[in-house]
């Protein structure tokens, strides 16, 4: 009978993604919420290119910086939340090969930009408050470039091996995958006739370089800038160097604690249901984009005073 079940193929055409196993039935009302968010996460980051590009003044590196953040979350929500809803609503549960090893990419390569990005606007406040006089010249324009250029670069390469590795192994079970995206675990799970162990472990070795590094370079700049901070003649001063790193501080914990459960919820939470472990999967893709914006919108004057500006402008 096994036998008679089993499909033998090295490179299938298209993976069935299933969404939520176990939670077929409530698929149209899950995507609500999901869908909700994507939008605010869309018109939250599309706000904040469009009101720092319209304003000249606010052409500096952190905001740059925010540029490139609010561009990685467009990418990582796009990259999965739109199959999930066609999943969901439509029942549209085909994707081709080549389009799942692009979504892989995609998921893994943007997830280590936003990380990077993260580490770029706490060197930014560390030059800003730690050494303001020459933030300007530290931080010019072809720096800023060349960082995110780096960034950039680091996270594809990293990324590369995922697509690779996942294309070499031959397929011998099914092409049916227990997720809403083409998630390298999930996809990896699928070649039971070959040792997997070195997707496993290099997906172990990409998630401590980039979450390992970036974490300590991070810790570091934020242990400098207390520092200094404590160090100021007065209390006021204090207060009003520190506000200025909240917003930063808040963008980085909206990216690590949502990645940092999402995994060890994947890694240990082996007696949990799955449809549990997948809902926090979406919901990690889709909490950051969603915070970003709001959270820079409530705690940087610049952009809030842009943004009352543009609605005022509106309503005459």
């Amino acid at each position: 009978m096994s036998d008679s079940n089993r499909t033998d193929f090295t490179n299938p055409s298209t993976f069935i993604l299933l969404g939520i196993p176990g939670l077929e039935a409530a698929h149209i009302w899950i995507a609500i919420p999901f869908c909700a968010m994507y939008a605010i996460a869309v018109l939250g980051n599309f706000t904040i290119l469009f009101i720092i590009k319209r304003d000249p003044s606010l052409h500096g590196p952190m905001f740059y910086f925010l540029c490139m953040l609010a561009v990685t979350d467009l990418v990582m929500s796009t990259s999965t939340v739109p199959k999930m809803l066609s999943i969901f609503w439509f029942n549209s549960r085909e994707i081709s090969f080549s389009a799942c090893l692009t979504q892989m990419y995609f998921v893994h390569s943007v997830s280590g930009m936003e990380s990077g990005i993260l580490v770029a606007m706490a060197f930014d406040r560390y030059v800003a408050i730690c050494n303001p006089l020459r933030h300007s010249t530290i931080l010019k324009n072809s720096v800023v470039a060349k960082i995110g250029l780096a960034v950039v670069l680091r996270s594809g390469i990293l990324a590369l091996p995922y697509p690779f590795l996942v294309r070499r192994w031959p397929y011998c079970r099914t092409n049916i995958i227990p997720h809403f995206y083409c998630q390298h675990i999930a996809v990896v799970k699928l070649l039971a006739c070959a040792d997997i162990c070195i997707s496993s472990y290099y997906g172990l070795f990409d998630l401590l370089t980039v979450i390992g590094m970036d974490g300590f370079f991070i810790a570091v700049s934020y242990t400098l800038i207390l520092r200094a901070i404590f160090h100021l003649p007065t209390k006021d001063a204090r207060i009003k160097t520190f506000g200025t790193c909240i917003s930063p501080l808040c963008a980085i914990l909206a990216l690590y604690i949502p990645d940092l459960f999402s995994s060890l919820m994947l890694r240990s939470g082996h007696n949990l249901p799955l449809h549990f472990l997948i809902l926090i999967t979406g919901v990690y893709h889709l909490v950051p984009p969603v915070l970003h914006p709001i959270i820079y919108r409530v705690r940087t004057k610049q952009i809030q005073g842009r943004l009352l500006q543009l609605f005022a402008y509106k309503k005459t």
